[in-house]
């Protein structure tokens, strides 16, 4: 039985690592403009939480001096604005084209 089962390990062991070693194609035009676009909005996330951790830290500056009663020049944060990314236009296909010819 533990036999058994070192031979399956084993086996188990050796599929892993064959499948480790399989390249995959490289991704087309579409996968490539779709890492990008997701690459922008990830940035643009990562703009947005810091601006928002921007105006937290501010508010709780202010109340701390108000409370101290200190006034103090507090650096601006600077808003990212809406996500700009234009969206990538879709190639048209023979199917779309042959039902824009048939509503003609």
């Amino acid at each position: 039985m533990v036999k058994l089962i070192e031979t399956m390990i084993a086996a188990l062991m050796l599929v892993s690592l064959s499948t480790s070693y399989a390249k995959l194609p490289p991704p087309s035009e579409e996968a490539k403009a779709k890492a990008a676009e997701a690459k922008a909005k990830a940035d643009y996330s990562g703009k947005v939480e810091a601006y928002q951790l921007c105006v937290a830290q501010n508010r709780v500056a202010e109340s701390y001096l108000k409370a101290k009663g200190q006034k103090a020049e507090l650096p601006a944060c600077q808003n990212p604005g809406p996500f700009g990314a234009a969206a990538p236009a879709a190639p048209e296909t023979k199917a779309a084209h042959a039902t824009t010819e048939k509503k003609k």
